[in-house]
């Protein structure tokens, strides 16, 4: 039986977690948090959490105290298992528990007869010598009562560092937190499959407003992620940065009152034919304004103001630094290393070492400096980007 003190300490747990798992609707952020609590509320070592996707179970999240893992800020070389899969079968303990929504609650991993239809893999400890002992695993039942991840902890601890057994007591409140953090999943997946239909939608109706070919497509999707890392560099708040992935694919909405014989010419435009270009910023905001939506108005922003320059030459209004918004700052390098980048009608992708000269010789002068920082900050993320939708 718990002693008063630590049923205090559940207590503050317990409302932690369900005031967190409420609030939580960024799918990783929620696993690791699931893990966080759950290891502190039982004092386990380790933990780790597995979401089940088909036949499989997905490594989503984990945490080894003892060994430094998923533990505050990590070295780039540290050790990483999120995304690896492992079959639901009765051979490991994670899809025994999956497979069959029973709890396992061991005193020693090491010591599971021979004949039991699980085994321990001792392929972790081996290789980083650490010392599995006691476990807890617990499926995450949804409302519907079906099993969507499965919750494990290794190696509960008393006061003075020893290992001993998970609390029996513990046992029955991790299954309730393991059904308030399915419900919880449940949500967020919920949450993310609606932001991707979202943005998908937006991307189809850009591509129908510049209705062009399939580099528009990608061209689209690289731009805005670029805007998001450089957006998150910079300093904003994960929420400010994915309003700017959502808005930013808009940023040309303006380019269907520019006549194709111009958009398309493959050559020099003539002064005229610039001025005409031109105008699909001014056309965009347009398109874009009078709404009360927060993503319409930052779309109308970045519509406006992606082809200002720090130093005032830009157009169509000749703002200056920070007279421009942050967002059109943002929105207006991604664009141009995109450009730079790819093939157009009128020029070859040029290489990546020659755009990133070109691009910081303009930071002060086309490019915000703190904007150019930031991209420069985030070039590995970019270069993924890059990569993944390459034409």
């Amino acid at each position: 039986m718990m002693n008063v003190e630590q049923l205090q300490e559940c207590i503050g747990h317990l409302t932690r977690i369900g005031v967190a798992l409420t609030s939580e609707h960024d799918l990783d952020k929620l696993l690791d948090l699931i893990v966080t609590e759950v290891r502190e509320f039982t004092h386990a070592d380790a933990g780790s959490l597995y979401i089940r996707e088909g036949d499989r179970l997905r490594f989503a999240a984990s945490q080894n105290k003892t060994l430094g893992m998923g533990i505050g800020p990590q070295p780039a070389d540290a050790p990483s298992f999120r995304n690896l899969y492992i079959p639901i079968n009765m051979q490991s303990l994670a899809g025994y528990v999956c497979e069959t929504g029973q709890v396992l609650n061991l005193v020693d991993a090491y010591q599971i007869p021979a004949d039991s239809p699980y085994q321990f893999n001792r392929g972790f400890d081996q290789k980083t010598g650490y010392r599995t002992q006691s476990m807890l695993l617990v499926p995450m039942r949804n409302q519907q009562q079906k099993v969507l991840g499965v919750i494990q902890l290794i190696n509960s601890t008393s006061k003075d560092g020893t290992v001993v057994p998970f609390d029996k007591d513990m046992e029955s409140l991790v299954v309730c937190i393991a059904s308030q953090a399915a419900v919880s999943l449940d949500n967020a997946q919920l949450t993310k499959a609606i932001k991707e239909a979202h943005l998908d939608t937006i991307y189809r109706l850009a591509i129908a407003a510049e209705y062009r070919d399939e580099d528009t497509a990608l061209h689209l999707k690289r731009m805005s992620n670029y805007s998001q890392i450089i957006a998150r560099h910079y300093g904003m708040s994960e929420e400010r940065a994915e309003l700017v992935l959502y808005a930013s694919p808009m940023h040309d909405v303006g380019k269907l009152g520019i006549p194709d014989a111009i958009l398309l010419k493959p050559g020099r435009l003539t002064a005229i034919e610039r001025e005409i270009m031109q105008t699909h910023t001014s056309i965009g905001a347009k398109i874009l304004s009078g709404s009360q939506s927060e993503l319409l108005e930052v779309s109308r922003i970045i519509a406006l103001t992606h082809h200002e320059k720090f130093d005032g030459t830009g157009y169509p209004l000749g703002l200056e630094a920070e007279d421009i918004p942050i967002e059109g700052r943002i929105v207006a390098l991604a664009d141009v290393f995109d450009a730079l980048t790819s093939r157009r009608c009128y020029k070859p992708a040029y290489e990546l070492e020659k755009v990133m000269t070109m691009i910081r010789g303009d930071r002060g002068k086309h490019f915000d400096p703190g904007v150019f920082d930031a991209f420069d900050k985030g070039f590995q993320e970019i270069l993924d980007v890059y990569n993944k939708y390459r034409e």
